[in-house]
């Protein structure tokens, strides 16, 4: 199997996600994030005790971004031909195999991803015995 190239330790600077103001108090209010207009609101005045907005400084590190808790960052595959592009770079990407593929051609890329050495994501959806 191979071993991801990890520059630095990932680091979330929040893992809680951002609430839409007032959803705690009322139910007809969804909790997905809406920026608040009000002219009184304290939530966009950033009064202390309020809920935090999401701003710029919540970001990820260039470095860290979108990296996989495996180490990895995800490359879209679609056939078999696809993982060729993986072959320099098989200890940075892994391959997810498209919702959209059949058994057929995933039971093709499964056994290609193999010979080749790339890391699957989802190596084992929609397949019930592989034949490696």
């Amino acid at each position: 199997m191979v071993k991801p190239v990890v520059p630095k330790q990932i680091v979330k600077k929040r893992s809680k996600k951002f609430t839409r103001p007032l959803s705690d108090k009322f139910k007809c209010i969804g909790t997905s994030w809406r920026y608040p207009h009000g002219i009184d609101s304290p939530v966009r005045r950033r009064f202390k005790g309020e809920k935090r907005m999401p701003n710029k400084g919540y970001g990820s590190d260039r470095t860290t971004k979108y990296i996989n808790p495996t180490g990895f960052k995800h490359f879209p595959v679609r056939s078999a031909q696809d993982l060729y592009m993986l072959l320099m770079q098989n200890r940075k990407y892994a391959a997810v195999i498209d919702r959209k593929v059949g058994a057929k051609a995933r039971k093709a890329i499964v056994r290609k991803a193999h010979e080749l050495d790339v890391r699957l994501i989802n190596g084992s959806a929609k397949l019930r015995k592989v034949e490696v």
